[in-house]
């Protein structure tokens, strides 16, 4: 007869990937570090690309993200320190500030800009693309913005901290809700060698992003992961994550597959390639914009 802990330790999910982030120049210049994108597209599904900024140099980001087009996705922008103006095609205009998120559904099409400004001190934040089924992909668009405080803050014992920015922490639910994909993100921290033991529903996609110390993100301590580097989950039905010597900070994100074909084409991904032809021809003919907010 096997002992419960023997039972549990069957279930914890062990790391299938780590990678580490890749400098990257997008927008119209600006200095970022993709933890992962479209060749980990079938490992992280419905997941399709993470972005971290982090520079203290503002030539590094001032650029910005001038007028683009987006359909068939949702971009999360969070910000860990400083501030970003945005402004898009359905009236939406305004400044994601330090632990604001702006989770925007592209749906059927949108056009919008997001221009960090100066700061001082280190520019850092973080986006997340999360795909659309393609029975939402030409949904209305809409925009959510999550001011710092309206982002609950669950203390899971000593030096175990964490903000819920989607999903449902011992029964505290975070402010993003009504989502298309079933996802969770999460900003955890933990204090010198505190344990994080937290469930993942079976069947879903999870990895985790360090921005802050290392750690060990299986139940063996076998390799420690440090700044920059994204842990990518196999299935199993919770993680066992410990910070090492000193403070470890990280997102932790899960989601349900959709299991659909991608075609991704800059900032569009649809699933077949006459739709993703269709979407560019429209915005190159002034077609594009199918909604727009009275």
């Amino acid at each position: 007869m096997c002992r419960l802990e023997e039972v549990v330790m069957k279930h914890v999910r062990k790391i299938k990937q780590i990678l580490q982030s890749k400098p990257t120049l997008e927008g119209a210049g600006v200095h970022l570090k993709r933890a992962f994108g479209y060749s980990e597209v079938p490992l992280l599904d419905p997941f399709l690309m993470l972005d971290h900024f982090g520079s203290s140099n503002p030539r590094d980001y001032m650029a910005g993200f001038p007028w683009h087009p987006h359909r068939g996705i949702e971009t999360v922008t969070y910000m860990i320190e400083g501030v970003v103006e945005h402004g898009d095609s359905i009236g939406n205009k305004g400044a994601i500030n330090s632990g604001e998120i702006q989770w925007m559904t592209a749906g059927s099409g949108i056009v919008h800009q997001e221009m960090p400004q100066r700061c001082e001190g280190i520019m850092k934040g973080f986006q997340l693309w999360v795909n659309l089924p393609g029975s939402h992909k030409m949904m209305d668009p809409r925009y959510r913005g999550i001011l710092a405080s309206e982002i609950p803050d669950v203390s899971l014992g000593k030096g175990i901290d964490v903000k819920v920015i989607a999903g449902d922490v011992n029964k505290v639910k975070g402010p993003v809700r009504d989502l298309v994909v079933e996802c969770e993100y999460l900003d955890v921290t933990l204090g010198l060698h505190a344990a994080f033991d937290y469930p993942v529903k079976q069947g879903n996609r999870a990895f985790a992003y360090v921005f802050e110390g290392n750690g060990y993100f299986d139940p063996g301590k076998d390799k420690q992961v440090s700044e920059e580097h994204v842990v990518i989950y196999q299935d199993g039905d919770h993680v066992n994550i410990t910070a090492a010597e000193k403070k470890l900070r990280f997102l932790f994100v899960s989601g349900k597959p959709l299991g659909e074909p991608v075609a991704w084409r800059g900032p569009i991904v649809m699933n077949t390639q006459e739709e993703l032809d269709l979407a560019f021809e429209e915005y190159r003919n002034g077609t594009f914009i199918k909604y727009k907010n009275r």
